[in-house]
């Protein structure tokens, strides 16, 4: 995997962040978006967590509420480590 998006799906899913994957998708870049999105109370799933451990890259698409996404800084804590 080469690019991890990092993103509050239902901010920004359906408009930048399809355009920047579609994007990059386009230039032959391996990217992983979670499309399935969490449900609420719902745990990460381990694919997931491995996704960002294999990727090269991790971007993070902050949005108004990014950061009141538990899920969110779920991921932005293991990109970090």
């Amino acid at each position: 995997m080469d690019v991890f998006l990092s993103l509050r799906g239902e901010e920004t899913r359906l408009n930048f962040t399809d355009y920047l994957c579609s994007a990059l998708r386009r230039k032959g870049i391996n990217t992983f978006r979670d499309d399935e999105g969490l449900e609420s109370g719902g745990e990460i799933q381990p694919s997931l967590l491995k996704a960002i451990e294999e990727s090269k890259v991790s971007i993070m698409v902050f949005s108004e509420n990014y950061a009141h996404s538990r899920w969110c800084l779920v991921e932005l804590d293991k990109i970090m480590q």
